[in-house]
């Protein structure tokens, strides 16, 4: 059985940056999928960013450039933020997408186990 369990995350100002992670056990040596969602104030989750099995990443246009996912020999997945904007402020949480491996499934409920979610405030 895959857990998740995440570590990171806080309160910035503007322009600052914060480093999420999310431990990984239960895993065999197979990579999968693996992302990182966001639930921002009055808005439903959404996805931030994805790295599939092979090492494959996509990002949200809006931290394009600005956000770094990646995934530690399948022990850790960090997800590396810089040039943080007060948009970005939300409850982050790591997922993992059991059994995709050579791409990431488009819907979230696709994803198969969560994280327990982590806090993100940016002020301006």
């Amino acid at each position: 059985q895959v857990q998740l369990m995440q570590s990171g995350g806080g309160s910035v100002q503007t322009g600052e940056s914060l480093r999420l992670s999310c431990g990984v056990s239960g895993y065999t040596s197979t990579k999968y999928c693996m992302g990182w969602f966001r639930q921002s104030p009055g808005k439903g989750r959404e996805e931030v960013a994805t790295i599939t099995g092979e090492g494959v990443t996509t990002y949200a246009p809006s931290v394009e450039g600005r956000f770094t996912i990646s995934n530690d020999n399948n022990r850790q997945l960090v997800l590396q933020m810089a040039d943080l904007k007060p948009e970005d402020t939300g409850v982050y949480y790591c997922a993992a997408a059991v059994p995709f491996r050579d791409y990431c499934p488009p819907q979230q409920d696709q994803f198969t186990n969560w994280g327990q979610g982590t806090q993100v405030t940016i002020s301006p």
